[in-house]
Order: C-alpha cells, then structure tokens, then sequence
C-alpha cells in the first residue's frame, strides 16, 4: 500500500563520526593550525604598528615592533608544519586502523555477504575509499582553521579598527557568497552522477582488460570497446552538464572573492575617509592588512564543502562493511562433544543464498561416521557444494542443525571449528607468498622438515625441489607461476600439515591432467588416511568404494548407499553412472564417424 507521505531524504552523513580513534590527534592538529593563523595575523598588526611609529617619529626605526613581527612570521610557519604534520600522521593512523577494521570485519562474516557484495566493491571499499579519508584528514585539518578562526578574528579585528570598513568588507563577502550558493544548488546530484559516471568508466576499463582472450578471439574489440567508449560518452556528458549548470556563476564568485576586489573598494572607502579626516592612515593601512582574510576565508569553506560531500560516501560505504551481521560466535566450553555421536551430522538442514531464493537445500539429513568416507554425488546444480560449504560455517542453515560429535557448530569458537575441518576445494587459492609459506598457513610456527614432510607426503616435494629457489620460490598472485595440478598438491600439503581429524573435498582433482592427476591421487590417498572425509565428485570412478554416497537431486537426497547398491536401484545414481561410463568411452575417432553416418546414408540414398 502507498504512503500519503513523501519520502524523507536520505540523512547526509558526516565523516567525523568514523574519525573517533584519531579524534584528539586531529584536534591537535586544528590547534596548532588555528594557532598558525593567529600568528599570520598578529604579523599584519605589528607591520600596522611599524607603519604607525614611523609616521609619529620617522627618525626612529620601531625595532622591537620589527622583532615581534619576525617572530610571529617563524611562529606561524613552524605551527603550520606542525598542524600539517600531526594531520599526516593522523591520517596513517586511521587508514591503518579502518584497514584493520574492515578485514578483520570480513573476516567474521558469512561468505554470502562477501560474494554478494563482490570482491572489486569490497576491494574499493578497503584501498579506495579507505584513502579519501585518509586525504580527508591529512588535508581538512588547515582547512578548517582558515575556514572558521580566520574570518572571525579577522572580523573581530576590522571592527575595532574600523565597523564602517569592516561592514564594506562584508559586503563583498555576502555578494561571493550568494553568487556562490548559487552555483552550488545541484552540486550534490552532480557530485553523485559524477562518482557513477566515473565507476563505469573505471569497470569498463578493467572488464575490457580482464576479457582480452576473449575480446581477440570473438569480437575483435568491437563489442567490449563500444562498452568502454559509451562509459566514457557518458562521463563527458555529466562534466559538460556540470560544467554548464555551474560554470559561470563559480567561476564569477571566485573572481569577486579574491583579493582585489576587496582591496578596491577599501581602498577608495578608506581613501575618501582619510581624505576627510575620519580615518588615520596607519588604521587604513591596518584595515588593508586584514581585510582579504575575510574573503579569502571563503575559498576553504567551499573547499570542505566540497570534501566533506566527496568523503561521505566513502564513510557511507565503509559503515556498511563496518555494520556487515556478523555470524554469531559461540563461547569456548559451551557445549561438549560427544565421542559417541557421529563424526558429521546434518539434522534437517535448509538453506537459501537468499531470501528471496528458493532454498538451495531441503530437508537434508545424514550422519558420517568417525574414520569412514561419505561420497556426494548429483547434477550440477544440486546442492553438494553448498553441502560442503556449510560445515566451515561459510553460511548459517536457516533451519535445522551441523554437528560435530554432537556438538552443534554454532556454538562452537572459529578456531575450535577450524581445528576440526581441514578442506581443499575445486580451486585452491595461494597467496603471493613463498611456497612454505602458503603451506604454512594456518600453521604458521611448522618447522622447516614439517613443511618438507606435508610437501613429500603431498607429492609436491619434487617440482619443488627442481625450482630456482625451491620452498622460497614465489607462486605470484593467485599462484599464476604454478600449474593446476602443483597449485592442488600444495594446498594437499597445508591440509596435511594441519592434521585436521575431518577432511572435506570438494572436487580436488577436477582441472588435472593425466600425469598429475595420478601424483594427486596418490597426495589424497595419504591425506585420507585415518580421517573421516566427505568429498564431492564428479568422476564417480573415484568414489566406487566409499563408505557411503549420497546422491543430491534438486536440493534433496534421492538415494543414498553404497555403489553397487545404487548401481541396480536403476535411480538417479545408476543414470549418472551410465552417462560418467558413456563419456569415458567417447574418443575422437567416434565422434567423427557419429557425425559423418547421417551423411553416408544421404550419398547412399
């Protein structure tokens, strides 16, 4: 049903509320720059006084006058490098502590929350907008000293010299800063077009890069370069609106706002009052001194105007990584397992990516016993990753319950989980680190010969030993210096180092070749050894002799048993085995004569 009400506005978001660790530094450093602008204009009273003296006694030089004014000039350079040092070194320290933030954040939340979101949105957040702030900070902090304490101690000044040349001084300030208000008026529907059209652009570039293989073979470029140029056409139009809409009237109050404006008119109102004996001339020149700083005080303004509205949207963004539901922890002790009760069990399990998504799973129930191999078979589609993907916690189910040894995951610490669980998925992920060290983690105090023992154990020691530079040998990003097949044995020897009593699998040998297909097998047989293990397959030759199969069909179990068993149920598992024993036997040669046979009988007709 619609509101008879109008949608409230979205709350504009101030960044100074993220800014709380560093809150004290960052007012020290508005200190110290305010103090610098208190100097700047105690140097313009003195030279004031210089003048006033000269003019009473010119045969006198106002030396101590002199003095104070080099002394303030020093005064306000050294606090300004200090505000502007204190700033800088505020700014580190927050962009160190949001980065730690938000990984350790992301780290305790569900994986669905980090593929919904994306990597290169969660990347941005981290690295891009986590550095707005930092320019922010390090150069909001002298800003807001010109902005605020300049003007007011300036007027404050003008004033008590003279109200009548204070009060044309701020004439000139209000008509700048109407002019200016004006061309601000859309500034923030442009500002939020702008940063849109900008992020195309940007995801443009990268997908255009990304799908250069692609791009070469296909399209010559054709398709995904008209993507980027229409990026680009959009860009340009949202400058040249913007620059239309607001071209004029910033540039035209930024000419009024400058110094000479200004100069002029107090300079002819002061000469007319000097002239009929109203004004001395050290006031005059006292008021000429001081009185730019009122319009020069609006520049800043505007400036934090500017980036106050730029960086809310990057505290907007990383508030909402920051306020991510977290996957609740359980407490050390809270429940004890049962060494009686199945390794693994699944008590009615349901569960969706989303709420909107029919459930990936339904009603899945099964127990695993200690030391015994359970087998999870099915179409694609069915449910048997997910399966996988639920005992190290990467999603909560929705209903029911996983346990370990009766002990129900959601109540167990991360690390009392992951003590548990060892997994080597599909695509095995390395960091670019050493070899060792991406054996290492999640051991990372493993000797040397643990390391070499996991690697020989996992086959890997030998392609290692035949590297350059052996276990300290860098894989590059992702492991791109490595193949598949050593990229899937080295995460075999991090699982083995580790020593977990449950391993889960989850396709590990589906992208090797023939020869390291056999070094695999071999890796996982050791690996399985004396360990309770639930694998997803695909090949099902793999699995003939596991202790149990579970056969997943639309989220559900169809059939579970052993492989004979299912074999002449005549079921959903015996229709895989008929397709997996069709593919093996399909060869080169048979397609060939399977697509000429249509066209013989032609020619024989």
């Amino acid at each position: 049903m619609a509101s008879d009400h109008p949608a409230k506005k979205p709350k504009r978001l101030s960044p100074w509320r993220i800014l709380t660790p560093v809150k004290m530094q960052i007012r020290l450093a508005m200190a110290i720059s305010a103090s610098s602008a208190l100097f700047g204009l105690a140097v313009m009273l003195q030279l004031m006084m210089v003048v006033q003296r000269l003019i009473v006694d010119p045969t006198t030089v106002p030396w101590l006058w002199f003095a104070g004014a080099a002394i303030c000039t020093v005064g306000a350079y050294v606090a300004r490098l200090g505000a502007f040092n204190q700033a800088h070194y505020a700014a580190f320290r927050l962009e160190r502590v949001l980065r730690i933030g938000l990984a350790e954040r992301l780290a305790r939340v569900s994986l669905g929350y980090v593929e919904t979101q994306g990597a290169g949105a969660l990347a941005k957040v981290i690295h891009d907008d986590v550095k707005a702030l930092h320019v922010f900070v390090a150069d909001s902090t002298p800003l807001y000293a010109r902005a605020y304490v300049t003007p007011v101690v300036t007027l404050g000044l003008l004033i008590a010299l003279d109200w009548r040349l204070a009060l044309v001084t701020l004439i000139i300030l209000g008509l700048g800063y109407g002019i200016l208000s004006g061309a601000q008026k859309r500034r923030r529907d442009m500002v939020r077009k702008y940063n849109a059209a900008r992020e195309q652009v940007g995801a443009a570039v990268v997908e255009y890069v990304q799908a250069m293989p692609v791009v070469r073979n296909f399209d010559s470029g054709k398709m995904s370069f008209g993507r980027y140029q229409d990026a680009l056409d959009g860009y340009l139009k949202v400058m040249l609106d913007w620059y239309r809409a607001a071209g004029f009237p910033a540039r035209f109050s930024w000419l009024v706002l400058s110094p000479m404006p200004t100069l002029t008119l107090v300079l002819g109102t002061g000469l007319w009052l000097t002239s009929a004996g109203d004004l001395s001339a050290s006031r005059w020149l006292g008021v000429l001194l001081i009185c730019t700083g009122m319009a020069e005080a609006m520049m800043p303004m505007m400036m934090l105007r500017h980036m106050i509205e730029k960086v809310s949207l990057s505290v907007a963004r990383i508030e909402e990584v920051m306020n991510a539901p977290e996957l609740g922890q359980g407490e050390p002790g809270e429940t004890q397992p049962d060494p009686t009760a199945p390794a693994l069990q699944f008590d009615n399990v349901t569960f969706a990516y989303g709420p909107d998504l029919a459930p990936a799973l339904r009603d899945i129930s099964f127990d695993v016993a200690e030391g015994s191999v359970t087998a999870l078979v099915g179409p694609s589609g069915a449910g048997k990753t997910t399966v996988a993907r639920l005992i190290p916690r990467f999603w909560d189910v929705a209903e029911g319950a996983i346990s370990l040894h009766g002990q129900d995951i959601r109540q167990m610490t991360t690390d009392q989980l992951m003590e548990q669980v060892a997994f080597v998925f599909q695509e095995s992920f390395l960091f670019a680190e050493s070899i060792a060290a991406n054996i290492r983690i999640g051991k990372p105090d493993a000797s040397d010969q643990e390391v070499i023992a996991a690697a020989t154990a996992a086959q890997a020691h030998g392609f290692i030993s035949d590297l350059p530079q052996g276990y300290d040998t860098p894989v590059g990003e992702r492991g791109v210096f490595l193949s598949g097949g050593q990229r899937q044995r080295i995460a075999i020897a991090r699982a083995l180092l580790q020593s977990r009593p449950i391993l889960v699998l989850d396709e590990a040998t589906a992208f090797a070749d023939p020869e390291n297909e056999a070094e695999l097998i071999a890796a996982l047989s050791e690996l399985m050894r004396g360990r309770t293990v639930i694998m997803v397959a695909h090949r099902l030759s793999t699995i003939r002799d596991a202790d149990q199969i579970l056969v997943f069909d639309r989220g559900q179990i169809a059939e579970r048993g052993k492989h004979d068993e299912l074999v002449t149920q005549g079921g959903v598992y015996a229709r895989l085995w008929n397709n997996y024993e069709q593919a093996q036997n399909w060869s080169l040669g048979g397609a060939r004569q399977t697509k000429m046979a249509p066209k013989m009988q032609e020619l024989a007709e």
